[in-house]
């Protein structure tokens, strides 16, 4: 089985995937213009989705106070350290850096809405190329 998509209860669906479209160059997929107003954003492989949406029936967890490794969602970056620059111009803010021995570079972040995000700069690359 392949993983189509991962989501998440956010509370500005909207303005949180139009952020993605522009910062991380994720394209619509699906999109319901009425309540939970879900997005379903692809990455850039096409491979991988994630799902943006409200529903009130459940609270919209407090990413910003959990702890960036107990939930993130992790991008593939060539350069870390000017993605990082270009985020935080746009909202993001910075948590942390990582350099590992094999030569991965990994820099933590949150969006605007607090969610982490990492780029992952991999010494040994994991996927495989698309």
């Amino acid at each position: 089985m392949k993983i189509e998509h991962f989501a998440f209860n956010v509370s500005d669906p909207m303005a949180v995937a139009a952020w993605y479209e522009q910062h991380f160059g994720m394209r619509v997929a699906r999109r319901l213009h009425r309540a939970p107003f879900t997005h379903f954003l692809a990455d850039s492989s096409g491979a991988v989705m994630i799902e943006i949406y409200n529903n009130p029936a459940d609270q919209v967890p407090s990413y910003s106070a959990m702890d960036p490794l107990l939930l993130h969602l992790a991008f593939v970056s060539e350069t870390p350290d000017s993605d990082r620059a270009r985020l935080e111009k746009a909202g993001a803010d910075f948590v942390e850096e990582v350099r590992l021995e094999d030569g991965s570079h990994l820099v933590m972040m949150r969006d605007p809405w607090g969610l982490a995000i990492q780029l992952c700069k991999r010494g040994q690359p994991m996927l495989a190329p698309v």
